[in-house]
């Protein structure tokens, strides 16, 4: 994989100060930046494992892998839904819930690595579209998830997941045109210095973006 594959904790950046809110709160601990974000880079490390299992190890091509990932998901969601009654990120105050809360993640960040692959790959089932357009595909998907939640009255726990998903693909594709030829529309630089300028943009986001607890059983 690209540099986005050894930084992948930057696909949570956009969304994970709101799943920290709630996931920082378990068991009446103090919120701890550091530790969620060491957990959000492992499952993303992970999920993107799943996904290559799923769309290359085993032959079944992007489009298989990523429907096996929207199952999972989507089990998860139900799983997490019919036990408690919410997949709000708001409504983590019990290790149980975290757990909920973590594996949802995980097969979030699977399906991610997927839909990116699906987009970009030439190869399995791919659509070749290329890691530029799959850029421009993913970061309109967020622009109209963001325009819903400040437009619209759509759950904002739904979009807050949508934007989940969504943000994978958009970094990874990002991540990929740093160390691409120029010839080829990237910046040609080193995989060192395309994982620092991506850990320095994760660095700076969970800096200056606020991130605490919120109240149990705030809505979203």
């Amino acid at each position: 994989g690209g540099p986005a594959g050894g930084v992948g904790v930057g696909s949570a950046a956009w969304t994970g100060a709101s799943g920290a809110r709630g996931g920082g709160r378990v068991r009446g601990e103090r919120f701890r930046a550091s530790r969620y974000w060491a957990t959000s880079g492992a499952t993303t490390r992970l999920g993107t494992a799943v996904a290559d299992v799923a769309g290359r190890s085993r032959g079944r091509g992007y489009p298989g892998g990523g429907a096996s990932a929207a199952a999972l998901l989507a089990g998860s969601l139900a799983v997490w839904y019919w036990s408690e009654g919410s997949v709000s990120v708001r409504s983590i105050t019990r290790p149980k819930v975290e757990w909920f809360y973590w594996i949802t993640i995980l097969f979030s960040q699977t399906l991610g690595t997927a839909l990116g692959d699906w987009m970009a790959g030439k190869d399995r089932g791919g659509l070749g579209l290329g890691y530029e357009v799959g850029a421009l595909v993913f970061g309109a998907g967020l622009a109209v998830v963001a325009a819903v939640y400040v437009w619209g009255r759509v759950s904002h726990t739904l979009l807050f997941w949508l934007a989940f998903v969504l943000t994978r693909p958009l970094v990874a594709t990002l991540g990929y045109l740093l160390d691409k030829p120029l010839a080829s529309g990237g910046l040609n630089l080193s995989r060192l210095y395309a994982s620092l300028v991506l850990l320095a943009f994760i660095a700076a986001c969970i800096r200056f973006i606020p991130q605490r607890p919120a109240p149990a059983g705030e809505a979203t």
